[in-house]
């Protein structure tokens, strides 16, 4: 509302300029006026100043009882936000509802013009009825217009949600508005009914009755329109209703509440008043009872306002249905509030009473104020409720009273307000004079409630820690949330790279819908004429549709095309496959290989030997990869056509789309626009989720191959038959995946251009970092240099910053200098500074100096602008560098631990070694001790105990030097480690200090420029106060002559002037535009380096850096609402201006409310304008705070990092130590084992002393004897030597003989004393080696205790690095520790984001206070601007005053000389006329003077509005160039923009030829005085009724502005939406990619595993198969057998069938045989064989003599004669032969028949053979087979030939004899076993065993008697050989 007053000030400030002539007439009349006004509003503001101070005193009781409410407060707070969340759902359906409004207003709209169409048809039946019946009272057509003017209210686009009940009241008025109008219309429909009833009468013609009937049925259609239009309004109003009743329903019941707890605290207090009141009066009881009357009366009042609450929702109801019986109902209120403000006024006195009684009685406590405070509180809360009734009330009163006229509505709320003002104070100051009296009875009464408030406070303490537990309770739940939230934050910083990019892209979608937003406002203006070019564009359309299809037929084409080359592709890639399989695999994974060249390194290890094995491959992979790559090279080429065309297509269509948008912008296309946008909106977004889900299946695709590739490349020696299939298969895949790629690309190729050129730029980012890591540190250097500069370069900046700051304020200063002499000027003589056109023009040229510097600061920002864009992309790659440290970092932490638990193994392992030392050298100090005691028997024992201290130390320095190459190995990496780590922290360092740096210049930059800003405001003011006026009056009045020349110069400069700043203004929008772009590019650019800050440091910073961003964004828009706002109140001002254009003939009148309205809304505007100030100091604050937190967060970073660094130190140094005690412990080793055979030397030479020592103990035994007989020698010498007195009487041979004695003797000693001295050499030998023995022994144990010494230093040095290490874990955890605190820090400063968060909501809160200060800044804007023009037109004024003033001035020159000529010729009886003269000379030359003075004032405007024209000119110039360098899509604008400037110049052509006419027109004007008094009233009608016109235009205009408003809002919303959507799906993609990588390595693994497996079933079965070729080998080899056996077989059947045959043929003579033999036993029973008997009867005799004893020995033989028998019986024979012959045949049963030799064939005469051959031959006869014998092979005959020839050796032998004797021939016997005969070779049957034949046998005792048997089948040939033999 405050923008549409200001406009419609500024509009009517503009009518009024417009038609300044009537001005210059009516100043006084308004100057009169307002004097008159303002001192009345005087005197009114006097009354009200008596009764602010009383309110003032109470207030300040108020005051202190604020401060318990406070806590209060607290507890309501959380109540509040509950609130609040249900208040935002129903702000939801507020504006749900509102929106439905908005079509019902439309709605309402349509029916009024159709009302209006009707009340036209009215008029022209009331003509139709006047020419019928004259008699007929008719309403004049003013009047109905008059009425029927809208009083429309517009809700100014539903920004602030707290108007739900004003709107609720809003619409009941409009209902009731428009029963009232549908009333009268049926009355006036009635009253035209009768009209026509009588007119038919009179006789009326049948059209008029056609018409009537139309108008009856336009007439219930439109009531049956209101009747639905009511009906939804009435539904509307009681959903609204409803959400009233719940924010009543919630006021009241806190309320209770309250009032509950102020009861019970009441009756505490009177309890213990009756417990404490003993020293108490009847009057303290008296003073109870009021109290409780006081308490009862709140009660009362609270029953009242519940009832009050009911009414209203009673009311609420009623107004359903009932809408006249409204002010009824408010009468109610009225009431209600009567009674409230006596509740109220009561409370006041009771207040009043007992601030007098304390005034009173000063030496009470101040715990008596604390209860007073406790009182009041409750009072306050009532005065709260009663305000808030009051207001409710008052919207109810100010909507009924906004029908009536707005002026006098205005002054009647005065009038009311200060006597209902005055009544309630009347009322108030009885109650004071009441409540004296009760006040000093109060005051005992308090010293008693003191107590009793002690232990209540001592409850609510208790209270307090309650609620401070659970408070802290929440905080640790709120503490473990926000934990998890910033671990998901954790991961959405992951994201943030990626949404960077999609944010970039929403911003530059806002940026556009923010330039439509203001091209919707500039094609307001042009839509005339756009509307001719319409045609011409469709045309253009047409023809850009037919080159849409004619690009998308070529888009196909090249899709085919692209087709048929990836078909091309596909049998290249499968004619590769079949000459080459690994070829092919290399081929294929050549892209790849390229970017996995780092993983690749790795392998490269595992690949070197296979690479002996792959040169010859790699030689023709070099061939084909040539191929491929021209292959992939004409394949892009393909592509980045494809993309051009693609490109060059959708700029086509976005020109022609954004020509549809800019020509179709009328009221019913915008809304078709907004709708277009919109679905482009959610095309893109989908093209953006496609394209972003075709990339995720690409980027899952390659992963899958990366790694199945990679998977090969380390397996390609193991897999390489495997593989062939594999990558046949992988092939396949990549191919179908291509062309799918492709496919998905063609049909989304429309929204991928974007994202294909972020995907270029990522590639060129990916290799620009791989160059860029050994560039850092020059560009660190360079950037240092660059920073010098920018930071000279920004103090430059600032300095011109506060030069242009200054000449802004003295401009500001001149013009209130010049407001100042026009005040001067209307009361009294003014006084005029002579040095302004001095001051002008040296302003002027500093004017022209600072545009040059202007522009060279603009070029500067140039360059600091692309030097920032620098540092930008320096900054992400300093981030990325970070992030990678990091990771370093980490590792190396990591490592650390790893070798802490190794030294923790090592130190476990060398104490358990040191202990086995100590015993050891326990055991050698016993040894030791052993050895001292005995020598002689330890010395083996020491040489054993070397030997197995030696195989200790061998197996310790085998443990050490394991250990010593683990440590070392681990030494050099931790220092390798360390040294990066160092590198990586001085980086860190050096980066963190460098944006420290940045900052805090940038930080103490802002305060310095605001602190000399402050200053050089002082130093302005200090001067514009110091300058002096009055003296320099006289030289002012000598220039007046030389200024009257200069003034009509003044004025052809004033019309220039105007000109101009009709084009300036249009560029300062420009600028403005500017300038919020500069602010909005510093702010991205705090923020960056505040990102650098937050991401160097913790990730707990994310929020802040959010915080700060949200701000920034507030700002941005902020600043863009600002500028919209002014360029729609500027475009409001361009339509009041073409309006005003025909209002030039009339003038209107000023109204006095309006003006004091309009200075109240300017001083309104400048207090806002303060209040954005502060707040934007406040945000500054805040940046401050938080960069100075996030140094002290780097601070303590650095901390870490140097803690970290002493660790390592201090790591390094004890692995040095650790070291050293290594070495010394070697070197103590080495000394024991020198020590230790030193100790072997010193036995073995005490062994030897030993031995030494017995072979002279084996001496001195020897020895001894004769010592012993020298002994007593001496001992009977001494005798002699003592008797020689007794002896001197002897003999002299005694003498002689002792003399041989004592040569004897001497010898004898000589002897004992070189025995003795050899004694003693050897005793000092002895001594010395004892000595030397102790000596050793001493040395030994002192080189034993040093050893010990030694050894003890060594475990305390260990101990001492034992507690190092547990000190350095200790500081390990001391560190952990303080990370886990700086871990709650950052969770504190989440607490911290929290309240920002808090604070952003504030802020929101304050924002939609500042769009409204905003508005009113608008309006306050447009005031001046309505000054600006006021004052030129006053100048112009003053210029035609003073024109027409110097043409009197020099008239009047010339009648003075003319007078001078007639004073000289009558100076005598004319003095009277010379006095009158001279005073009409005074009184010109006064008049001259004030138009000097006015003058001067109109050249100081002039020269003001010449330096800020040229000033804004040189920034205009400099801008538009920028605008030409850096936007080329606002060339079209800029088209507008001239466009504009030439209307604007049209205008300020219109406006001069105006006052051209307006000049002409003051001169007739000033004539007519009297007679324009007239046309002024009817003047102020007109202005009037234009005003209501514009009115209406500006309601229609706020419409559309408020709907494009709104479908902005919406936009945005979406536009955030798909932003979150986005954020989402990238969300959701991530994880899709990593359950796909999950998913593909699980598939991976049960493929390796299915390999591994296949594998090894292969292997299994290969070996079955080499096993089961094998066993092949032998089938075959059996089967060759087999069938070879098979063969044998069939011969054997055959050769068995043949057998069988014979032997049935056999069998058959057998059975012959047998019979025979039978034939034979029966016959030969009994007989006696007598050829047998002839021929061994005859063969012994014709055998010789001398061998018939031989012959008849084989016969006894043959016939079983024993040998002693036959000697007997050959003894016999010598007697005689008939005993030879009588035992022959008389023994014929024991004797047998001798064998005869066997016959030959040649012998024909059997007789003559002898017995043996015929035997033979009677066997080969009677065996004699009639077949022939079956072969034999050799295997059969050989044993048999071989028992042949051994078994018949014997017989032949014997057989000789007898063949040689009978036959007289020796002949040699045959040994072939073929001779035998054939029944011994084939025997009937075949032999069980191979025994051979019986005949082959040695001969038995007896032959047979040949007598035939039966032969059974199965018998052998020997059995029945026997049985024949037997019988």
């Amino acid at each position: 509302m405050a923008s549409w007053l200001g406009g419609l000030g500024s509009g009517l400030g503009q009518s009024l300029g417009q038609v300044g002539g009537s001005l210059s007439s009516l100043t006084g009349q308004i100057s009169s006026f307002t004097k008159d006004i303002l001192l009345e509003g005087a005197e009114e503001v006097g009354e009200l100043h008596m009764s602010n101070s009383r309110l003032r005193e109470i207030e300040s009781i108020n005051a202190a009882q604020k401060s318990e409410n406070e806590r209060l407060k607290k507890v309501c707070s959380d109540l509040e936000e509950k609130h609040e969340a249900a208040e935002l759902q129903i702000k939801q359906l507020s504006i749900e509802y509102r929106n439905q409004l908005q079509q019902k207003e439309v709605e309402i709209s349509h029916l009024k013009a159709r009302q209006n169409a009707l009340q036209e048809q009215l008029q022209k039946v009331q003509t139709a009825a006047q020419s019928a019946q004259l008699g007929a009272g008719v309403l004049p057509p003013a009047s109905t217009s008059a009425s029927y003017v809208p009083v429309v209210r517009h809700s100014s686009g539903f920004e602030g949600d707290d108007m739900d009940f004003g709107d609720i009241i809003w619409s009941q008025q409009e209902i009731n508005r428009l029963s009232n109008e549908v009333s009268r219309l049926e009355s006036e429909v009635d009253h035209w009914k009768q009209i026509a009833l009588s007119s038919k009468v009179q006789g009326t013609n049948d059209a008029e009755q056609s018409e009537i009937c139309k108008l009856q049925n336009i007439v219930k259609e439109l009531r049956q329109n209101l009747s639905q239009e009511i009906d939804e309004h009435q539904h509307e109003l009681s959903v609204l209703q409803d959400a009233h009743r719940q924010k009543l329903v919630e006021i009241n019941r806190r309320h209770r509440e309250e009032l509950g707890e102020y009861e019970e605290r009441i009756e505490e207090l009177e309890n213990q008043l009756q417990q404490d009141g003993v020293s108490a009066d009847t009057m303290d009881d008296f003073k109870i009872s009021e109290h409780k009357k006081n308490a009862q009366s709140l009660e009362r009042g609270k029953v009242g306002k519940l009832q009050v609450v009911r009414d209203l929702e009673d009311e609420i109801r009623k107004l359903n249905h009932k809408s006249s019986s409204s002010e009824e109902e408010n009468k109610i209120f009225l009431e209600d509030q009567e009674l409230l403000q006596s509740s109220v006024a009561e409370q006041g006195a009771l207040l009043k009473e007992q601030e007098k009684k304390l005034q009173s009685k000063t030496s009470l406590p101040e715990d008596v104020v604390r209860l007073q405070q406790a009182l009041l509180a409750a009072e306050n809360e009532i005065a709260r409720l009663s305000s808030l009734n009051q207001g409710l009330e008052k919207e109810l009163t100010s909507a009924q009273h906004k029908n009536e006229n707005i002026f006098s509505a205005y002054t009647e709320d005065q009038n009311s307000v200060l006597s209902q003002l005055r009544q309630d104070l009347e009322r108030k100051e009885h109650e004071l004079n009441e409540s004296i009296a009760e006040r000093e009875t109060l005051i005992v009464e308090l010293e008693e409630l003191d107590k009793q408030n002690q232990e209540a406070t001592q409850h609510m303490i208790t209270l307090k820690e309650q609620l401070s537990k659970q408070h802290t309770e929440t905080d640790s739940i709120i503490k473990q949330l926000k934990f998890d939230i910033d671990v998901e934050r954790k991961k959405v910083s992951e994201l943030e790279i990626e949404k960077m990019e999609t944010i970039k892209e929403l911003d530059s979608q806002k940026e556009k819908l923010s330039q439509c937003s203001y091209a919707l406002n500039d094609l307001h203006i042009s839509k005339q004429q756009l509307q001719n070019n319409i045609k011409d564009l469709q045309e253009q359309l047409r023809k850009a549709q037919d080159c849409n299809l004619h690009n998308k037929k070529e888009i196909g084409e090249l899709q085919q095309r692209l087709k048929e080359r990836e078909q091309e592709l596909s049998v290249s890639l499968c004619k590769l496959t079949e000459k080459s399989n690994q070829e092919s695999n290399y081929a294929c994974q050549d892209l790849i290989l390229r970017e996995r060249e780092v993983e690749i390194a790795k392998l490269q290890n595992d690949i070197s030997e296979s690479k002996q094995l792959n040169e010859v491959l790699e030689k023709s992979l070099s061939g084909l990869r040539t191929d491929n790559g021209k292959l992939i090279a004409a394949i892009e080429e393909l592509n980045q056509k494809l993309s051009d065309a693609i490109s060059e297509k959708n700029k086509v269509c976005l020109e022609k789309d954004t020509v549809v948008e800019a020509l179709k912008m009328e009221k019913r296309q915008l809304e078709s626009e907004l709708n277009q946008t919109e679905k482009r909106l959610l095309e893109q977004a989908h093209k953006y989720k496609q394209t972003i889900e075709e990339l995720s299946n690409a980027r899952s695709m390659d992963t899958t191959a990366l790694q199945l590739e990679h998977e090969r490349l380390v397996k390609l020696n193991q897999e390489k038959d495997f593989k062939i299939a594999e990558l046949k298969r992988s092939i396949e895949q990549m191919e179908i995946d291509h062309q799918e790629t492709k496919e998905m690309l063609t049909t989304s190729l429309g929204g991928q251009k974007q994202l294909t050129e972020l995907i270029k730029e990522k590639e060129v980012f990916i290799e620009k970092f791989k160059n860029q890591a050994l560039q850092v540190k020059q560009e660190l250097e360079e950037y240092k240099k660059a920073s010098k500069k920018q930071d000279v370069l920004k103090q430059n900046l600032e300095e011109k910053d506060r030069s242009l700051a200054v000449m802004k304020e003295e401009n500001n200063h001149l013009k209130e200098e010049i407001e100042r002499l026009k005040d001067q000027q209307s009361r009294s003589m003014p006084v005029v500074e002579p040095k302004t056109l001095d001051i002008i023009i040296e302003l002027e040229s500093e004017v022209t100096q600072l545009k040059v510097i202007k522009n060279n600061l603009e070029e500067e920002i140039e360059v600091h602008k692309k030097t920032i864009e620098d540092q930008n992309q320096t900054t992400v790659q300093l981030q990325q560098s970070l992030q990678e440290q990091r990771k370093e970092i980490d590792e190396s932490k990591f490592q650390c631990e790893q070798m802490n638990v190794t030294h923790e193994r090592l130190s476990l392992e060398k104490d358990e070694e040191i202990k086995n030392l100590q015993k050891t050298i326990e055991q050698i100090k016993t040894q030791l001790q052993k050895e001292r005691q005995i020598i002689q028997t330890d010395s083996s024992d020491i040489f054993q105990e070397t030997k197995v201290q030696t195989l200790n130390g061998e197996n310790g320095n085998e443990k050490h030097d394991l250990s010593k190459a683990e440590i070392e190995r681990l030494v050099k990496g931790i220092k390798e480690r360390e040294m990066e780590i160092k590198l990586l922290n001085e980086k860190n360092v050096f980066l963190s200090q460098q944006i420290d740096q940045l900052s805090k210049d940038e930080v103490g930059k802002l305060t310095r420029i605001i602190q000399e800003k402050d200053l050089e405001i002082e130093a302005l003011n200090a001067r514009v106060s110091s300058a002096s006026y009055r003296q320099d009056v006289l030289c002012l009045q000598q220039q007046l002559q030389a200024y009257v020349m200069e003034r009509e110069q003044v004025l052809a400069v004033l019309s220039e002037k105007t000109r101009e700043n009709s084009q300036l203004k249009t560029e300062y929008r420009n600028i403005m535009d500017m300038v919020a772009a500069k602010e909005a590019a510093l702010v991205r650019l705090q923020e960056e380096n505040q990102k650098l800050s937050n991401r160097s440091e913790n990730s707990s910073q994310d929020m802040s850096r959010e915080t700060i961003q949200n701000l920034s964004r507030i700002i941005r828009e902020k600043d863009i609402e600002i500028d919209a706002l002014s360029q729609k109140c500027q475009t409001l001002l361009t339509v009041l201006q073409t309006s005003s254009t025909g209002t030039d003939n009339g003038s209107g009148g000023v109204n006095s409310n309006q003006f004091e309205e309009l200075l109240q809304e300017r001083d309104k505007l400048k207090q806002q304008v303060k209040k954005m100030e502060e707040w934007k100091q406040q945000v500054i604050t805040t940046v401050q705070n938080m960069q100075h937190e996030s140094a002290h967060l780097q601070e303590e970073l650095h901390k870490l990092q140097t803690q970290i660094s002493v660790e390592s130190d201090s790591n390094s140094k004890l692995q040095v130590d650790y070291n050293g005690l290594i070495q010394s412990y070697e070197q103590n080793e080495k000394k024991l084992k020198s020590f230790s055979q030193e100790l072997a030397q010193v036995q073995h030479s005490i062994g030897q002393l030993h031995n030494t020592k017995d072979l002279l103990l084996s001496k001195l035994d020897l020895v001894t004897p004769s010592v012993a007989t020298a002994s007593t020698v001496s001992q009977l010498s001494g005798v002699q030597y003592s008797a020689p007195e007794v002896l001197s009487d002897e003999s002299k041979l005694l003498q002689k003989e002792l003399e041989q004695l004592k040569k004897k003797l001497q010898e004898k000693d000589s002897t004992i004393r070189t025995l003795q001295e050899n004694n003693q050499r050897l005793s000092d030998s002895m001594a010395t080696v004892s000595e030397m023995e102790r000596k050793n022994q001493e040395g030994t144990e002192s080189e034993m205790r040093q050893i010990k010494e030694k050894h003890d230093a060594l475990q305390k040095s260990l101990r001492e690095k034992d507690i190092l290490i547990k000190s350095k874990s200790d500081q390990l955890l001391s560190v952990s520790e303080n990370l886990s605190n700086k871990e709650n820090e950052n969770e504190l400063l989440k607490q911290a984001v929290t309240n920002l968060k808090e604070r952003n909501l504030i802020f929101e809160m304050d924002i939609r206070k500042l769009k409204e200060e905003n508005e009113k800044i608008v309006a306050k804007c447009r005031e001046k601007e309505t000054e600006f023009r006021a004052l030129q037109e006053t100048n112009m004024q003053f210029s035609m005053m003073l024109k027409e003033k110097e043409f009197e001035s020099h008239s009047m020159k010339e009648k003075a000389l003319a007078f001078e000529k007639l004073l000289k010729e009558k100076e005598q009886g004319k003095t009277g006329e010379l006095n009158q003269l001279l005073n009409e000379v005074k009184s010109m030359q006064e008049k001259a003077v004030t138009f000097q003075q006015e003058r001067d004032q109109v050249m100081v405007a002039l020269k003001q509005k010449q330096m800020e024209s040229s000033a804004l000119q040189s920034e205009i110039q400099h801008l538009h160039e920028k605008e030409q360098r850096l936007n080329q899509e606002l060339e079209r604008l800029r088209n507008h923009l001239l466009e504009m400037e030439d209307s604007y110049t049209r205008e300020a052509l219109a406006a001069e030829d105006r006052e051209v006419k307006l000049r002409k027109k003051v001169l007739i004007l000033e004539e007519k005085l009297v007679s324009s008094s007239t046309a002024v009233e009817n003047a102020s009608h007109q202005a009037n009724l234009q005003v209501e016109s514009l009115q209406e235009q500006l309601n229609l205009v706020s419409k559309q502005r408020d709907e494009t408003v709104l479908q902005l809002t919406i936009s945005q919303d979406q536009v955030k939406q798909y932003a979150l959507s986005l954020a989402n799906l990238q969300m959701v993609l991530e994880q899709f990619q990593q359950e796909e990588k999950a998913m593909y390595s699980a598939e991976l693994e049960k493929h390796q595993k299915q390999t591994a497996e296949w594998r090894k079933k292969a292997e299994n079965l290969e070996e079955k198969v080499v096993s089961l070729q094998e066993s092949l080998g032998e089938a075959n080899a059996a089967l060759d057998a087999a069938s070879r056996l098979t063969e044998q077989l069939d011969i054997k059947e055959e050769q068995i069938e043949e057998l069988k045959k014979e032997g049935e043929i056999r069998k058959e003579m057998l059975e012959d045989v047998q019979n025979k033999l039978m034939s034979l036993m029966n016959s030969t029973e009994g007989k006696v064989d007598k050829l047998l008997m002839r021929n061994l009867f005859v063969g012994h005799f014709h055998t010789p003599k001398n061998k018939r004893p031989e012959v008849l020995r084989l016969m006894g033989s043959i016939l079983g004669v024993k040998k002693e028998e036959l000697d007997q019986l050959l003894s016999e024979d010598q007697r005689g032969v008939t005993r030879w012959v009588t035992g022959w045949l008389g023994g014929g049963a024991g004797s047998k028949s001798v064998p005869s030799t066997p016959l030959r064939p040649t012998h024909q005469n059997v007789f003559n053979s002898s017995f043996s051959e015929l035997f033979v031959k009677f066997l080969e006869t009677e065996s004699c087979p009639s077949l022939p014998p079956p072969k034999l092979s050799v295997h059969d005959m050989k044993p048999l030939g071989a028992a042949g020839t051994g078994k018949t050796s014997s017989t032949p032998s014997n057989c000789q004899m007898q063949d040689s004797a009978v036959s007289g021939m020796s002949r040699r016997p045959d040994t072939n076993p073929f001779l035998a005969p054939r029944s011994a070779a084939v025997p009937l049957i075949t032999p069980a065993t191979s025994s051979g034949h019986l005949l082959m046998k040695p001969i038995s005792d007896a032959l047979p008697t040949f007598t035939p048997l039966p032969v059974s089948p199965d018998a052998s040939a020997g059995a029945v050989l026997k049985d024949l033999l037997k019988q």
